[in-house]
């Protein structure tokens, strides 16, 4: 069969009417014994009575040019949208250490200390001796100190 064979008429998709076969295999049970206790767990985690759990995509360029898009607003003191950019990024790749810093400061810029807090000590969490480690430990002491100054009042 050659491609003229098919001729050149749009067609429908064979596959719009299909439907995934997502039933566990017949001896499943016996060759996994506790995947039932796995896949019950992780409905009860996400509150899914679906044992497909969700998954986004993995977009390391995404990641990277959402960053660079949040870098160019936080320059601009417009912090809400550096914040969404920098939070999509981390949609797009989990754990990018310069996106987590980026937020954090965003975060601190925007007076949310907590957040930004929380922000920072992930981003050590991911590089410990990175780039930004050192000013990361000293946002972390300023934020303590204000957060008992604030306390202390």
């Amino acid at each position: 069969m050659n491609a003229s064979d098919l001729g050149t008429e749009l067609g429908e998709s064979s596959s719009k009417d299909t439907q995934g076969d997502v039933d566990a295999p017949e001896n499943d049970a016996r060759a996994h014994p506790k995947s039932a206790e796995a896949v019950a767990d992780e409905a009860a985690a996400t509150g899914s009575t679906n044992s497909v759990g969700e998954f986004h995509p993995w977009n390391p360029h995404k990641a990277g040019k959402d960053v660079e898009v949040g870098d160019y607003y936080f320059k601009r003191k417009n912090y809400k949208a550096a914040e969404d950019r920098y939070r999509e990024a981390l949609f797009y790749k989990e754990n990018d250490a310069e996106a987590t810093f980026h937020l954090a400061l965003c975060l601190q810029k925007m007076e949310r200390p907590r957040e930004a807090l929380e922000q920072y000590e992930t981003y050590l969490k991911i590089l410990p001796s990175g780039p930004h480690a050192r000013a990361a430990h000293e946002a972390i002491e300023e934020l303590t100190a204000s957060a008992k100054a604030r306390a202390a009042k």
